[in-house]
This record gives C-alpha cells, structure tokens and sequence, in this order.
C-alpha cells in the first residue's frame, strides 16, 4: 500500500460514495456557490414563483399585481363602470314612461302622415277591391319607406339634440347613460333600429308595445330594450 499523500487541494474535498466527485450541494473547494449557500441561489424575499407577492412583478401577485392592470382600466378604481358612482349623478331625473309613450305616438303620427304621402305619391299602397268596399294594406315599397323615414327622423334628431319633435313638446331628451351627453349618430342609428325596423316589417303594434313599455318595468334606468341596445336613457328636461 502507497504511503504517499494525497494530491494538493484534495485532501479535503468531500466525496461520494462512488468517490471522486463532490457530493450534490455541497460547495465545491474554495468556499460556497455564488448567490448564496442554497444550489439555485437565494430565495425570493416572500417565497414562491414569479407570480406571487415575492415575484418580478411587485406586491399582490400576478404580472400586474393584486389591483389589476397599471391604472385600474375602466373596471377598475376610478373607472366608468366600477360602480362607485351613479352613471346619473347630477343629471336630471328620468323621464315618465307615461310621458315616452305619448311622445312616440306623436312621432308616430307626424312621421306617419308623410310615410302616407309618400306612398300614395308613388303608389306602393296596396288595395283590395271588393264588390262592397276598398281594403286599403300595406306593401313592401309602403314598409321600406316607413323603416327609411322613422329610422332617418329619429336617429338625426337625437343625434343632434337629443329630441324629437314629440319628445320636445313633453320636455325630454335621450341622454347617453354614462356621461348625459347626446348620443352619437351611431349610437342613434342603433337605437332608431331596434325601435323602428320591426315596427316597419312586420309586427308595429306588439313591437311598439314590448320595446317601449320595457321602461315601465326596467330598473334602476327604466330603458326600454332600443335604449338598453344603444346604453342611452331618457331624461325630463324640467325641474
């Protein structure tokens, strides 16, 4: 057996069973690893990975942290829609559903009589002639000019001021629900559809009475089904 001594700076290496090779985890010759005793370094002050509380991305947890994207987006503190203040604060009281029906008759009628003109001047009413009597109907040449004259009348006007002659009589406006201000000619031209397309086409009397008396029953905004399609309201214009 040799006596001779070990080879310079081996002497003290840990080894492993199979011999030769430092154990896993202990440092290697000549002190500890960099970044810390531990063999990936030292922990995250909070623990856990890159998402939680100790992570890259701050306090709260997650890339953004626990409020959410950087300065809240609109659901957030501050918001449009973070429910901390009423869309209606400071605007005028809504208007009677009463009243909205009695309004819309009366566009109904103005818009109506020039509908009637129109299609008697070029002839797109329809008649059924009998031995007794004449059954005056509606065609499809009535129908469109009836959608392009109700839609045209009702988007422009609230889309400029907000009211329609009939709405204007009874002190009321459409208002966008979340700032008071007027609509936008697309925001109106929404509207006017849902309220006027099937009034027009096919069903005037059930649709009428669905869509608008939906504000008899809807809370906290009383909206009928156009406004709730285009985020409008109505508002008195008095008091």
């Amino acid at each position: 057996m040799s006596t001779e001594p070990p080879p310079p700076g081996r002497g003290d290496a840990p080894v492993s069973a199979h011999g030769g090779e430092p154990r896993h985890g202990q440092p290697p010759p000549g002190g500890e690893p960099p970044g810390g005793s531990p063999p990936y370094g030292t922990p995250p002050a909070h623990g856990g990975g890159p998402y939680d509380s100790g992570g890259p991305y701050g306090e709260g947890g997650g890339p953004y942290g626990g409020d959410g994207p950087p300065g809240g987006g609109p659901y957030g503190p501050g918001g449009p829609y973070d429910g901390s203040t009423d869309p209606l604060a400071g605007m005028p009281p809504l208007a009677d559903s009463g009243k909205r029906v009695l309004a819309r008759i009366i566009d109904m009628i103005l818009v109506g009589i020039v509908v009637w003109l129109l299609s008697w001047a070029f002839h797109t009413l329809q008649y059924d002639v009998e031995a007794t009597k004449v059954d005056t109907g509606k065609s499809l040449g009535q129908s469109v000019i009836a959608a392009v004259l109700y839609t045209a009348y009702d988007a422009i006007l609230i889309s400029r001021t907000g009211q329609t002659y009939g709405k204007r009589l009874l002190n009321m406006r459409v208002a966008n629900l979340d700032d008071g201000s007027n609509p936008s000619l697309q925001a109106s031209l929404i509207r006017a559809a849902v309220l006027w397309l099937p009034f027009a086409f096919c069903c005037a009397c059930v649709w009428t009475a669905i869509c608008g008396g939906w504000s008899f029953f809807d809370r906290p905004y009383k909206q009928g089904l156009h406004d709730k399609a285009a985020r409008t309201v109505e508002v008195s214009t008095v008091g």
